[in-house]
């Protein structure tokens, strides 16, 4: 359905625990996060729509302010009832945090100018319970020094060929800009901050995974630049886990 006479476009912001599905995705077994939406739209409106998200996000990855539309038939459900009625058939590891009616030229993914995502890392000696699923335990010493030289080389306008798995789209345009790579570190817990107009098929993580290598002393930082000169010539495979990596929020 379009957004037309008989119905409306509605914005949703969503977050998740990405450890309780397939990633964003629809699956053929329905385990994903956009299976979980859509059920609960064919549930509160009676029939079935496709909910479109701003990006897919990995099994096991999580998301503090993802954003998607749907359009549904209009004034079947007064806007009231928009919020609790979606919450009330999904699965509790997906919430929808906010419901409005836009434009229906608005898009989620096409209309997107960027995201922001953070990568939460223990490097203690003990993971917090609590944290378990939700943060990378890996306990290591790291130099920070270095660690902060090659977040900054990461910034800019690049080729990120090297740091993108490869999912069959061999002509895919690997130029991306990343306008920042923050690092916070405080009591064994390792934050770090990513945003730009794009990001590649495990982008994310296998920036954190080499960053993370050259900072523990196994690969100069002079590496990062070497695989950026490269332009997927020669590509990382130092990947961070899944759980540790948030979709933080998406820019219009």
């Amino acid at each position: 359905m379009s957004a037309g006479s008989g119905s409306v476009r509605l914005r949703l912001l969503i977050a998740y625990d990405g450890g309780a599905f397939r990633g964003w995705q629809s699956q053929a077994d329905g385990r994903a996060v956009q299976d979980s939406l859509e059920r609960a739209v064919a549930s509160l409106w009676g029939e079935r729509q496709v909910v479109h998200g701003a990006g897919r996000t990995d099994a096991g990855v999580h998301a503090l302010g993802q954003v998607a539309h749907v359009d549904v038939p209009r004034e079947r459900i007064p806007e009231k009832r928009w919020l609790p009625g979606l919450n009330a058939y999904l699965p509790a590891e997906v919430r929808v945090l906010k419901v409005r009616r836009v434009s229906p030229e608005f898009h989620a993914r096409f209309g997107a100018r960027g995201k922001r995502y953070t990568y939460r890392m223990c490097t203690g000696g003990v993971l917090p319970p609590l944290e378990l699923g939700r943060m990378w335990h890996f306990p290591c010493t790291l130099d920070l020094s270095v660690l902060r030289q090659g977040a900054d080389l990461l910034v800019g306008t690049h080729d990120f060929g090297a740091f993108a798995a490869n999912r069959g789209k061999p002509g895919e345009n690997t130029v991306r800009t990343v306008s920042k790579v923050a690092v916070r570190a405080r009591g064994g817990i390792l934050t770090l901050d990513f945003e730009g107009n794009g990001f590649l098929y495990r982008m994310v993580r296998l920036m954190t995974g080499t960053l993370i290598r050259c900072a523990r002393g196994q690969a100069p930082v002079s590496w990062i630049g070497e695989l950026l000169e490269g332009k997927g010539r020669i590509k990382t495979s130092f990947g961070a886990p899944a759980h540790g990596l948030y979709l933080r929020q998406v820019l219009y």
